[in-house]
């Protein structure tokens, strides 16, 4: 079984909710999320974040669903990390 254990997102988001709501709403999608955004742009209506998700098994597709409920858009996946847990043979 492959497992996703780290995404780097690049994300716009609307001002509200905050950068602490946000990630809070991402942390929940999982049971261990560690989640950190990175502010890179802010203009009058948007922010480019860069978003780090840490995890044992990663859902890519409830975040991207939490994502589009709060406001924003996934632009790109600029990092990923996945590991191969190999059954004994």
């Amino acid at each position: 079984m492959v497992s996703v254990k780290k995404l780097v997102l690049d994300v716009l988001k609307p001002h509200a909710p905050n950068s602490l709501e946000f990630a809070k709403a991402i942390a929940e999608q999982g049971r261990d999320y560690h989640v950190a955004i990175t502010v890179e742009e802010v203009d009058e209506k948007t922010e480019t974040v860069v978003m780090v998700i840490k995890g044992e098994d990663i859902d890519l597709n409830a975040i991207e669903q939490t994502i589009s409920a709060l406001g924003g858009s996934l632009h790109s996946i600029d990092e990923v990390e996945v590991i191969n847990h190999r059954s004994p043979d």
